[in-house]
């Protein structure tokens, strides 16, 4: 039998012993590289927080926490506070979607008040909303109409200086208003989250389409608005045919429009006994004319009226005069209907008559009343909104508002109960929400002059100024936002 020499046996066992040591070398660097990445989670996190006011919210964009520690990961919800005073506190609960640090952190923001952020079982380490996202798709739990105003870092959607199509008198920041940020506040749902415009997305779903803003100048407001926004993506063709203007975005063939019509309802000038033929007659049982000739080019509508309610007509149902404003023949008795059940009539006359034209099939949205904001007197009696830089805690009711906005919503459910099942008719509900917005109005800077006056005279009296429609940019771009949420689940699916 032959011996393998030490020499020998010592060459088998080296192989081995080297690749163990090539094994453990490698397990160390592994281990030190778990290490490393453990030390790593123990800096900074940078996060976004949703800190929130009732019924307004903060949103703090770039606060950052430093999360360290045993704590297990969990999936609790957020839940944020900031101790502003002894009698304020914001707080506001979000849902995170990333592993979170079930740690309690304070943090000394450093201000001069001294305010703490306490962050209480865990953190939301996303910063915004898309439309793949689970909780934004699930409209069934998401009330748009329901939530608070937060403060958003990112600022406005474009700016007076990068759109061309705003009105001068809603250029608020080229008419010489100091303040900015009413610029700055987004709508929250309750449920859910309202995402940033997304001009490709809404072009995306109005593809082929045509989308016209029908009624009064709040209505021009809202599509000059949208305009702005889309114009930052895209730059539209300006069409004209007849006396109507046409803006065609040519990457989807996508036309918006606006179709003036103060009322929604046949108004004339023609004589009709005792009315003087100076004054407006309004045929509330009668539809717009040239409304219902163009409806059918148009796959979208949205109706916006009421504000001319105020004005000096005469209101004619079933060939009679019923009512007026502002104006009512001697001898002929009390008036059967005032401006606000005129109203309520014309827009169930409207969407009646939409729901019956035989070659409709598109999408009716009704815009909500929009809240005005003078205070101290109406528009034409020294009514002002000087002063107001941000949304409200509290709302001043405005008892006409709220009128005139009940009665809108009575006679919508009135019309979509007529028309039945299948009816294409949707609420676009921004009144209450709007009403904590008096800061969005132009107010004294309604006028390009630079001479105008923007401070109240030596007795108190306002300068002339407009509290009704709305600062661009400023809230009536939300109205937008929410609008292609009513679009996308309508052309989209939920």
């Amino acid at each position: 039998m032959t011996m393998s020499s030490p020499r020998s046996l010592s060459g088998v066992i080296a192989a081995p012993r080297s690749l163990f040591k090539i094994v453990v070398s490698a397990g160390g660097l592994v281990l030190l590289l778990v290490l490393f990445s453990l030390q790593l989670s123990c800096y900074p996190l940078i996060s976004s927080f949703h800190v929130s006011m009732l019924p307004v919210e903060q949103n703090r964009k770039s606060d950052s926490a430093i999360l360290c520690g045993t704590g297990n990961i969990d999936t609790k919800s957020v839940n944020i506070s900031v101790s502003l005073t002894a009698n304020e506190v914001i707080q506001h609960t979000d849902t995170p979607s990333t592993a979170i640090y079930n740690d309690s952190v304070k943090s000394d923001l450093g201000n001069s008040d001294g305010a703490t952020l306490d962050i209480t079982s865990t953190v939301d380490n996303r910063s915004s909303y898309h439309f793949e996202d689970s909780i934004y798709l699930d409209s069934r739990n998401c009330d748009l109409d329901n939530g608070k105003w937060i403060y958003d870092f990112d600022g406005p959607l474009y700016t007076n200086n990068t759109c061309p199509v705003i009105s001068p008198r809603q250029n608020c920041q080229g008419n010489g208003r100091p303040d900015k940020e009413y610029e700055n506040w987004r709508w929250k749902p309750k449920n859910c989250d309202l995402p940033r415009f997304e001009a490709k997305k809404f072009l995306e779903l109005m593809r082929g389409k045509t989308l016209a803003f029908v009624g009064d100048s709040v209505a021009r407001n809202q599509m000059e608005s949208l305009l702005c926004i889309l114009w930052q993506f895209e730059a539209p063709k300006k069409r004209r045919k007849g006396r109507r203007q046409y803006f065609y975005f040519k990457s989807t063939s996508t036309t918006l429009t606006r179709l003036w019509s103060s009322w929604l309802v046949h108004q004339t000038t023609e004589s009709f006994a005792p009315v003087p033929d100076s004054i407006v007659k309004v045929h509330l049982d009668l539809p717009d004319e040239d409304f219902m000739e163009n409806l059918p080019k148009f796959d979208v509508v949205v109706l916006s009226s009421g504000h001319w309610f105020v004005k000096q007509s005469a209101y004619i149902l079933n060939g009679t005069l019923v009512g007026g404003q502002l104006w009512w023949p001697e001898g002929e008795g009390s008036m059967q209907i005032n401006n606000i059940d005129a109203f309520g009539i014309s827009v169930e006359t409207c969407l009646t008559a939409i729901a019956s034209h035989p070659n409709f099939t598109g999408l009716a949205i009704v815009r909500s009343y929009s809240p005005d904001h003078y205070e101290g007197g109406a528009w034409n009696t020294g009514g002002s909104c000087t002063g107001k830089d941000k949304p409200v805690t509290t709302v001043v009711r405005n008892g006409f508002t709220d009128v005139m906005h009940e009665k809108q919503v009575n006679s919508f459910a009135n019309a979509v109960k007529q028309a039945g099942v299948g009816s294409k008719f949707r609420l676009m509900d921004i009144t209450e929400p709007f009403a904590y917005r008096p800061d969005g109005h132009p107010g004294p800077y309604r006028s390009p002059d630079p001479n105008k006056n923007t401070k109240r005279g030596p007795n108190g009296e306002p300068p002339p100024q407009d509290c009704l429609h709305w600062c661009m940019p400023g809230p009536i771009d939300t109205w937008n936002e929410i609008l292609l949420e009513v679009i996308r689940r309508e052309f989209h699916g939920r």
